[in-house]
């Protein structure tokens, strides 16, 4: 028998408890028995290569151990599971310890956890001596080989250390012989000098001019490496670069500035004025309007104090780390940039408080405010990061690629354009607001409609308003007068629910004038009034002024009517202010329309049709909204696909006039004409297409147990059998009380793109007893939404058909004098008209004052009382007769209320009623959609046509197009006679000529200047040359094409090509300012040169009065030259007044603070006026700038088109009113002959000619 092999057990205990202790794993493991048939739970240790195992962890003596010495570890397979403990084996994970012995057993371990079983392996396997020794020599051998390194490099040492050593005593060898040389030469020197002889001067004489030669190749030398380094691209770009950094300390040195101004004149006078015993303002709101103001001024006055620093180390110019600075705080600017709409909304709701207001003008008439108001100054941090992203690509353009800083300015720029798109929008949906506070503020009288947030700007411009005489009549032959001109001339601004019409006092200050707050509400429009015989043979004067003139009736609630009359410049204005004018009427009246029944306030509110429309609302894949609402109360699209925006054009339910003024500006960046054209055709030929698929459920929704889209239906069956067939509607002169009972007509109809709520109309109850009496097709009615004729709310029993026979007779016996008839002026619709009625009495009675409607809830767009249907939307000619739903449905969208009353119409008026069949409402209401969508077509080609004429002047083939298809949709036969009517009118402004400009154009211009001779400056006068510089300059900005402003057209390569007309300007600018540095610089007398420089300052004048700031710059840009600044003696002798005056027009076109001054003249003149095309290029390049077209799911940024639609509306202001200045051809030849103007190095060259550089 083998002897088992002694161990010493004391010890291996010791290693057990070591390994217990300090193993390198330590864990339970379940160990499979010698017998494979059970598993047992044990403790195991593993330390270095023994693996100790316990029967439990508290054990203190290991029962046994395993030496892993040569052995493999590895994961092996589950083994087959019996059903029973399938579920408990699957948590199971085994490993095996397999040793090299063939007799030995390999031992089976298991695991609950995959994790713990990967490690056990992975440390087994790495337990082994002979793995640590192969290791260890192999790091001897690394450890030899370094020895020998390090000896090799101290031996290597050593001998440097004595070259260096030697090197010592060589330089202190040298020293001595020099010194020894130098007390020579000493000696030499010091001891008496013999005479020179000739031969000896002779050499000096040589070695001089040698000398001479050697320093003056050296410099001539120097001097070229210097000039060409100076023309160098590499030195142009560092200067140019160096110039963008010096201009951007001093913007944000006035940065700082404005921040100072914010928060020591605003915010902290404020926080003073809120801990008062009465305050005016709350520390809320205080911390509202001005989140974050302070922290963003400390941190800008810390930036640039860090730029100051930076300066100071000029020309090293390290900015990278400045901006490593301001990146961690873009997070401020974020809440900020969040809260600057409830900022401006929170402002406008404090200024309603007087106290407040009078504090607020107080603050702001401080002279660090320069005039400018609170919502400027909460605005300038707005423009901060697109001015750092404008900089930085200036330095990035002129920054080598390989320059230290490029990475980090170009990581820089990235995050703020990030956040610069979001200020974009901010800026976008807040722009409505600051624009209504500031023409607010213009008001010496103040308007506190203008605080309303909901109020949306759509346009302003001057206007004539004919005084009215005391009949209320006016003579048209008065509209040409010069004194009407002078005097009539009013500033108007239209907004979504208010004319505001102002005349314009001294200062720029605006004054309301009487009745100058018009509610649209109350208005009716009137585009071609009507003048008697007698006025049209009285006088032949005012026929320039014919067809420019258009009339507003205001009919308020509690005060008596009134007539507006404005006369525009030309009938491209008259028809843009109509367009716009009718747009709104349409969109506050049908908003007025949707109120709920029972809503207490006077806010507009949204039908249920677009309410249950969540693809208004809500952000899809292919359309973004912001929190902003439009004049329709419906959000503002922020992102939008091209289709969806297409849709937005033509959806029936609304069109909002701040959109479609937005889309026909924009609409070329990101579709074509032929597209949009397209569309408009196909919404005609299929209108079904017109309302989204999403809302065509709802509007066909029908249903005889639940209620209708539009209302309840009548809940009376007696009713609903009462109307199973069509009532006409009868004329009776009163209604006996007892006898007089409400009744709900739903009618679905959609108004100036609204789908309207109709509920609870009030009809008299004898109306339907008279089966064939109508009103009067001749009859003209007009109503006003607030002042609505209802019958009482006394309700009884339905009146049998005697009683209805006895009200028949008291009709006809209607007296004269209780009837009030206009008569209308079309024949053909009095001839269509009496065709189609069967009866037709020829008066309609007034309605007593009596039976007025006193609440909101009883509003509708149409009033049954007593028989009469009464339209409250004006048509286009001043029609009105009687109507039935379906023609008042092309009224209210199209303002076109002619129709007659016929039993079809009078079946689509109860449409909605239950009794009829759903085939037949449906038909009713597909209908009311082919109405709809004509006129929404014959609207958008309206405004289009009329506000953007140059699209069809350019393009003939899509003018042609249009052309074609309105005379297509003339010949509809369905066609009511007002929508054949609009697209004659449109057909007509396409096709004729605007008399209203007879301005000669600037091809004229030119052609006449390439054959005459001009001139010399001494023989025109100041006067003159304003005048006629002042008709070039309008003429040059007025043909500049809206799309130019575009894409930074003008910032390309291909600029000619994509904005010649931007360059055209520009050139014109430049040569301008050309001809005046020549015409100073011609003289070689000084006194010559002060009288042309004094003559050129007094034409510069004289243009600020004619307001021509484009002048104003181009003469002070031209004085302020280096060819001209620096002609000292000259300056010397200009008298101090001109210098003033050079002064005082320096500053009103100073580019400081974003032409602050300027912007401020151009908001307090009236046009014509010529403002300088470089502001608002650049306000145009910081929206473009960071901010692109498309977003990343390829959606137009339809914020940002309207931003750049706000420019261009104000730029086409000022082109759109003409000068009155006669052509001149003497003073304008002598502006355009370029023939003797010389370029920049011409100039200087003349003027270091008449005042050399003084050498220093």
């Amino acid at each position: 028998m083998q002897k088992g092999i002694r161990l010493n057990d004391g010890h291996v205990t010791y290693l057990g408890l070591l390994a217990k202790k300090d193993g390198t794993r330590r864990g339970s493991l379940s160990k499979k028995s010698s017998d494979n048939t059970k598993w047992h739970t044990k403790w195991f240790a593993l330390l270095q290569n023994m693996l100790f195992y316990f029967e439990s962890e508290s054990s203190s003596r290991p029962s046994g151990l395993y030496l892993l010495e040569g052995c493999v570890c590895d994961r092996s397979p589950s083994p087959k599971p019996s059903l029973s403990a399938k579920e408990c084996l699957e948590k199971q994970y085994y490993f095996t310890v397999s040793f090299n012995h063939e007799n030995q057993k390999a031992l089976e371990l298991r695991t609950e956890d995959v994790k713990d079983c990967d490690e056990w392996v992975a440390a087994i396997s790495h337990a082994s001596y002979r793995n640590l020794a192969n290791e260890h020599e192999t790091l001897m051998q690394k450890y030899l080989h370094l020895l020998q390194i390090v000896e090799t490099e101290k031996t290597v040492a050593k001998q440097l250390r004595q070259q260096i050593e030697d090197g010592e005593i060589e330089i202190e060898r040298l020293k001595s012989e020099i010194a020894a040389k130098l007390k020579d030469n000493e000696k030499i020197q010091s001891s008496p000098t013999t005479a020179p002889s000739d031969d000896d001067s002779e050499i000096k004489k040589i070695k001089k001019v040698q000398s001479f030669l050697r320093g003056w190749m050296c410099r001539r030398k120097w001097k070229t490496i210097i000039q060409d380094y100076i023309r160098s691209p590499h030195a142009e770009s560092m200067r140019k670069r160096n110039q963008v950094v010096f201009s951007m300390l001093e913007a944000e040195a006035e940065y700082v500035q404005q921040l100072h101004i914010l928060v020591n004149n605003f915010l902290r006078p404020l926080r003073m004025a809120a801990s008062s015993k009465k305050p005016p303002i709350t520390h809320d709101d205080v911390s509202s309007i001005f989140l974050n103001s302070e922290t963003i001024m400390f941190l800008h006055q810390i930036f640039y104090q860090g730029l100051k620093a930076r300066i100071a180390s000029w020309p090293t110019l390290v900015l990278a780390d400045l901006f490593d600075i301001l990146l961690p705080m873009l997070n401020i600017y974020q809440e900020f940039v969040r809260n600057h709409q409830y900022s401006l909304q929170i402002l406008a709701h404090c200024k309603q408080n007087r106290d407040f207001d009078k504090l607020l003008k107080q603050y702001e008439a401080k002279p660090d405010c320069e005039e400018r108001t609170l919502e400027t100054f909460l605005t300038y941090p707005m423009f901060q990061i697109p001015r750092y992203i404008l900089t930085l690509h200036e330095l990035l353009a002129h920054t080598p690629h390989e320059h230290v800083e490029r990475n980090s300015l170009d990581y820089a720029k990235s995050k703020l354009e990030e956040l610069s798109r979001i200020m974009h929008d901010e800026v976008s949906e807040t722009e409505n607001i600051r624009k209504n506070l500031a023409i607010e503020r213009m008001i010496v009288e103040g308007c506190e409609i203008l605080l309303d947030t909901s109020q949306t700007f759509v346009r302003q411009g001057s206007l004539i308003q004919v005084p009215m005489s005391e009949k209320g009549k006016i003579t048209r032959g008065r509209l040409g007068s010069l004194s009407l001109k002078k005097e009539g001339e009013k500033q108007c601004f239209l907004f979504s629910k208010h004319l505001i019409i102002c005349t314009r006092g001294s200062g720029g200050k605006l004054h309301l004038t009487k009745n100058g707050v018009v509610s649209l509400i109350d208005c009716t429009l009137i585009e071609e009034p009507e003048g008697t015989d007698d006025e049209s043979k009285s006088d032949k004067s005012g026929q320039d002024m014919e067809h420019l003139d258009f009339k507003i009736v205001v009919e308020p609630k509690d005060s008596q009517s009134f007539t507006i009359i404005l006369v525009a410049s030309s009938r491209q204005e008259k028809s843009a202010w109509t367009s716009d004018i009718s747009q709104c009427i349409d969109n506050i009246r049908c908003n007025g329309l949707m109120m709920n029944a029972f809503e207490e306030n006077s806010k507009v509110t949204v039908p249920q049709m677009i309410k249950s429309d969540a693809s208004l609302y809500c952000d899809d894949v292919d359309i973004r909204f912001s929190k902003m609402m439009n004049s329709c109360k419906v959000l503002q699209i922020r992102y939008a696909s091209v289709e969806r925006l297409l849709e937005r054009l033509t959806d029936l339910r609304f069109l909002s006039i701040d959109f479609l003024n937005t889309f026909l500006h924009s609409y070329r960046v990101f579709t074509s004409a032929d597209v949009v054209l397209d569309k408009l055709i196909t919404i005609y030929k299929k209108p079904i297409s017109a309302i989204p698929a999403r809302s065509l459920e709802l509007f066909f929704a029908s249903s005889q147990n639940n209620k209708l889209l539009y209302g309840e239906p009548p809940k009376s069956p007696r009713a609903s059998r009462k109307f199973s067939s069509p009532p006409p509607l009868a004329i009776t002169k009163t209604s006996s009380p007892n006898r007089r009972r409400k009744l709900s007509l739903n009618i679905p109809i959609i108004t100036g793109g609204k789908a309207l709520d109709l509920a609870a109309l009030s009809c008299s109850s004898n109306g339907y007893a008279s089966m064939y009496s109508t009103m009067s097709p001749f009859s003209k009615t007009t109503l006003d939404i607030n002042k609505l004729y209802v019958s009482s709310p006394i309700t009884s029993k339905i009146p049998d058909e005697g009683e209805g026979k006895t009200d028949k007779a008291d009709e006809v016996s209607l007296s004269k004098q209780d009837i009030s008839v206009r008569e209308e002026s079309d024949n053909d619709q009095i001839q269509s008209d009496e065709a189609e009625a069967e009866v037709s009495p020829t008066k309609s009675p007034t309605t007593p004052k009596n039976v007025k409607c006193k609440n909101s809830s009883e509003f509708s767009l149409f009033s049954y009382n007593n028989g009469m249907v009464m339209s409250s939307c004006r048509e286009l000619d001043n029609n009105r007769s009687a109507l039935s739903a379906a023609s008042a449905f092309a009224i209210a969208t199209a303002g076109a209320n002619e129709g007659t009353p016929t039993k079809e119409k009078y079946r689509r008026m109860s449409l909605a009623s239950t009794g009829f069949p759903t085939d037949q409402r449906n038909g009713d209401k597909e209908f009311v959609i082919r109405r709809a969508a004509t006129n929404r077509v014959l609207n958008v080609l309206r405004h289009w046509v009329s506000k953007h004429s140059q699209d069809f002047e350019t393009n003939t083939e899509l003018k042609m197009k249009v052309i074609s298809f309105l005379e297509e949709v003339m010949h509809d036969p369905e066609l009511l006679t007002q929508e054949r009517k609009a697209a004659a009118n449109i057909i007509r402004t396409l096709t004729q000529e605007d008399p209203g400009d007879n301005q000669i154009c600037l091809e004229e211009v030119l052609q006449m200047a390439e054959g005459g001779k001009s001139e010399p400056y001494e023989n025109q006068s100041a006067l003159e040359i304003a005048e006629q510089l002042t008709l070039l300059d309008h003429l040059v900005f007025k043909v500049i094409p809206y799309e130019e402003f575009f894409g930074q057209g003008w910032m390309k390569n291909d600029k000619n090509e994509k904005t010649p007309y931007i360059m055209k300007t520009t050139k014109h600018f430049n040569d301008i300012s050309n001809l005046i540095a020549t015409e100073i610089l011609r003289s070689e007398d000084v006194t010559v040169r002060v009288a042309v420089i004094e003559k050129w300052v007094a034409v510069a004048d004289i243009c600020r009065c004619l307001h021509n700031y484009n002048a104003v710059l181009e003469i002070t840009s031209s004085l302020n030259r280096s060819s001209i600044f620096r002609l000292k003696k000259t300056w010397l002798k200009v008298s101090k007044q001109t210098k003033t005056v050079i002064d005082k027009l320096q500053k009103l076109v100073s580019s400081e603070g974003r032409f602050k001054n300027l912007r401020e003249a151009l908001k307090n003149c009236d046009p014509p006026c010529v403002p300088y095309l470089g502001m608002y290029l650049t306000d145009l390049a910081f929206i473009e700038e960071g901010t692109p077209n498309y977003t990343e799911d390829n959606l137009v940024n339809f914020s940002k088109m309207r931003m750049i639609s706000h420019i261009i509306r104000e730029i086409r202001q000022f082109q759109q009113t003409a000068y009155k200045i006669d052509y001149q051809p003497k003073a304008a030849l002598y502006l355009l002959d370029g023939s003797s103007v010389m370029d920049e190095e011409g100039l200087y060259e003349a003027s270091l000619r008449i005042e050399p550089k003084v050498p220093n």
